[in-house]
């Protein structure tokens, strides 16, 4: 299902691109002085797009706003659930466990972030810890970003949590390998009246 909700992606993002680069190219063309061809939605460089005409021909028909306002409402809809669909594929809802007897079984995708996010926080050094499961349900990679406190080493931490947190994901999940991106940020902190801008440091570990 993410597969084609991505060329569905793909493919209306390149129409509508397509349909705004020619719309524009030729309106600049004809605003330069280039003769449309006779097809083409204005004949001169000196007329509007939308005449007065044109904009208060329907206002007096009683079916011209019911309609107006029903077209609107469908395209509302439509760009929300599109923001709906696109924020819930960045975030995995379930994956899948090997429990080794050939079955497999199913865990929730916040119960996983939770856990991952807790163990986090208890690591030496770790102020707060956000955790995202993203990628398939049999595939999933690992997103966390961790704020440090002032005086810990983001290398320090960085190996800790590669080595305790991310291990034990694995073992729970039945995984040999479980790809992981975490952003570590130094906590803002103030010495005296001086305030320390963040610090980032980014790591990235495939096993």
């Amino acid at each position: 299902m993410t597969g084609v909700r991505t060329k569905v992606n793909r493919v209306l993002l390149t129409l509508a691109g397509l349909l705004l680069v020619v719309a524009g190219g030729a309106t600049l063309a004809v605003g330069l002085g280039v003769k449309p061809p006779s097809w083409w939605i204005y004949d001169d460089r000196h007329e509007v797009l939308l005449t007065e005409a044109n904009r208060t021909r329907w206002r007096d028909e009683g079916w011209w706003w019911p309609v107006v306002i029903a077209v609107l409402a469908v395209l509302l809809l439509l760009a929300l659930w599109w923001l709906s669909a696109e924020l819930r594929r960045h975030r995995l809802a379930a994956l899948a466990v090997d429990t080794g007897d050939g079955d497999g079984a199913e865990v929730r995708g916040r119960a996983v972030e939770d856990a991952l996010g807790d163990e986090a926080e208890r690591l030496p050094g770790v102020d707060r810890a956000r955790v995202l499961l993203r990628g398939r349900r049999d595939s999933p990679e690992v997103k966390a970003g961790l704020r440090l406190e002032p005086n810990a080493g983001p290398r320090e931490t960085l190996e800790h949590l590669v080595g305790q947190g991310l291990r034990n994901a694995r073992g729970s999940l039945g995984r040999d390998e479980l790809p992981a991106e975490v952003v570590l940020k130094a906590a803002r902190h103030k010495a005296g009246r001086a305030r320390h801008s963040s610090d980032c440091a980014r790591g990235h570990h495939g096993r």
